[in-house]
């Protein structure tokens, strides 16, 4: 009985053919309300030229679409190295991309609020602090679904400037 079953499973396997998947295409974004989700990654280098010139190491994410996929949510952490006192910048952002993902230049705006943090905090009476904050900058592909990106960040009310530059990463179009 069982040598029976097995040569039924084996006759029946081959003639069954695998069928291939096909990931299923993304809805299009309906045109209002917010969707959330990873929709890019962002690695920055850049300077501060206030002060002491400290050297930017910066992550982004584009969290959140706002009733258009142009409007994005972005937090990002900046760690300021080049002092003493290493510094921290916790933000979150509103950013406008003029074009689509899918244009080979997307230039943006963007404003919001970061956290400032330093080293040894409790000698500073202006530690932590919250900035005002403001990008400017565009994004150039380099290959599929890549992109290079250049930026000025004006943090603490347009008192520090910051030239950042660096990778970023799309969703799939």
């Amino acid at each position: 009985m069982i040598r029976g079953m097995a040569i039924l499973v084996l006759a029946v396997a081959g003639t069954v053919e695998a069928q291939q998947f096909v990931p299923p295409e993304e809805a299009p974004p309906s045109g209002s309300g917010i969707r959330v989700g990873l929709f890019g990654f962002g690695s920055r280098l850049g300077v501060d030229f206030e002060g002491t010139n400290e050297v930017i190491v910066s992550v982004t994410l584009d969290g959140a679409d706002l009733f258009t996929p142009q409007v994005r949510l972005r937090p990002s952490l900046e760690i300021g190295i080049g002092d003493s006192l290493g510094s921290y910048v916790g933000s979150l952002e509103l950013m406008y991309r003029f074009t689509p993902d899918t244009e080979i230049a997307v230039p943006y705006v963007g404003f919001g609020l970061g956290m400032w943090f330093q080293q040894r905090c409790s000698s500073n009476p202006n530690c932590p602090d919250l900035w005002a904050q403001f990008a400017l900058g565009f994004e150039l592909r380099m290959r599929d679904q890549i992109n290079w990106l250049l930026e000025y960040h004006g943090e603490n009310g347009l008192r520090r400037h910051r030239f950042l530059v660096g990778l970023t990463t799309r969703r799939g179009r």
